[in-house]
């Protein structure tokens, strides 16, 4: 193999992740490797006598550290073009080169070895690798910052659920897919009602990552606007579609809303192309609950249903999000059986039925968000305490 192929190779091994110490570390390695010597780094933030970086060979070869940026920033390095030089005052052979792109420089690649000198064609051979180690610890920092500011974006999207009345005991979890994200499309809600009654909301925006989210945030924005009026389920569900047909960018939305009234122990419940509620019963046993479903949100079709049914205090409503059922390659009426053959304790609860539903369910791997609240009915007297001062509140 000519030295040219051989340094192609070499070259391509630099650079394959997006983290700026591992792109250091393959520097290192192919430079010893190419100049059969010692070979680190250092970075252009560290203070003389800082330590190298990614030492590859015999550290015992390398000059001081603090002569090395010293010499740096006295004269710009050269090799007569202007980008290495040998650094004479040293015992031994030495060649440095500065990882530098454009105007930002981010150290020098140091390399040393015990007798034999460096050549011009070593100093170009060096030149190439650093130069392609520099691009890339250019991108990492681009990847970082941009990366910060997104995280900074999505914590600012996370908003937590409303306060549900004191005769409602809501528990919420949320899980983004993927390692990276805080935030996603999946979303849920609850809302004070007149009349001790509580609007109880799950969503699911189309798509993932910050994208969904901030069409997510926009969805729930439009919710709080339109439970303000105390209209049916069928009815917010309505007015919600109708907003979000109005804005040809936002993304589609299933959405399922419920409107919990502990006082008549009744739930009246609208879907939006959403799956339906669980309700457990007081054995801790698990069944779906029937709801007409009508068309995503942002279609601008409509056509949406409420019905109500009873909900007892003995009884548990868990409203979710598709992530916590769907696998890849399973029927969603096989993932819905495996979500009802769940059992619980019969006085779980809803903190403990949702840490049962996700541990159950392996909801810590789903590749989808995962949103789920579950709302249980006070019984008379055990909210007397909870309540405070606005307990009598409509």
């Amino acid at each position: 193999m000519s030295r040219l192929s051989a340094l192609r190779r070499a070259s391509a091994r630099i650079g394959t992740t997006l983290d700026e110490a591992t792109t250091y570390g393959e520097l290192t390695r192919e430079a010893a490797l190419q100049m059969d010597g010692t070979a680190a780094v250092l970075r252009g933030e560290d203070a003389p006598g800082a330590p190298y970086t990614a030492v590859r060979g015999d550290p015992a070869l390398l000059p001081d550290a603090g002569w090395v940026l010293a010499t740096a920033r006295e004269k710009a390095l050269s090799w007569e073009a202007g980008h290495v030089t040998s650094l004479p005052r040293s015992a031994r052979p030495v060649l440095c080169v500065p990882l530098a792109t454009g105007s930002d420089s981010y150290g020098v690649l140091v390399c040393a070895r015990g007798a034999v000198p460096f050549t011009r064609l070593d100093a170009e051979v060096c030149i190439l690798l650093a130069d392609r180690a520099a691009s890339h610890v250019r991108q990492a920092r681009e990847h970082q910052r941009v990366s910060g500011l997104v995280g900074k974006l999505q914590s600012a999207l996370r908003v937590e659920p409303g306060r549900p009345h004191p005769n409602l005991d809501v528990a919420t979890r949320y899980l983004p897919a993927g390692q990276s994200a805080t935030v996603g499309g999946d979303w849920c809600e609850t809302v004070r009602l007149h009349f001790g009654r509580t609007l109880l909301v799950v969503g699911d925006v189309m798509g993932h990552g910050l994208e969904a989210a901030v069409d997510m945030t926009a969805y729930r924005s439009a919710l709080r606007y339109t439970a303000s009026a105390d209209l049916p389920p069928h009815r917010v569900l309505r007015q919600l579609d109708e907003i979000a047909s109005s804005e040809p960018d936002r993304r589609p939305a299933t959405c399922l809303v419920a409107r919990a009234d502990p006082a008549r122990e009744q739930v009246a419940v609208a879907s939006a192309g959403h799956l339906p509620p669980v309700v457990i019963d007081a054995q801790g046993a698990a069944s779906l609950l029937p709801v007409p479903v009508g068309p995503p949100l942002g279609t601008g079709l409509g056509g949406y249903q409420s019905q109500t049914h009873r909900l007892a205090p003995s009884q548990t409503l868990v409203l979710f999000t598709d992530g916590l059922v769907e696998r890849r390659g399973e029927d969603i009426d096989r993932s819905l059986h495996r979500l009802t053959e769940a059992t619980f304790a019969a006085d779980a609860s809803p903190e403990q039925v949702l840490d049962r539903l996700l541990a159950g369910l392996g909801a810590h791997q789903a590749e989808d968000d995962v949103a789920l609240l579950a709302a249980r009915v006070q019984a008379p007297g055990q909210d007397s305490e909870a309540a405070g001062p606005d307990a009598g509140e409509d």
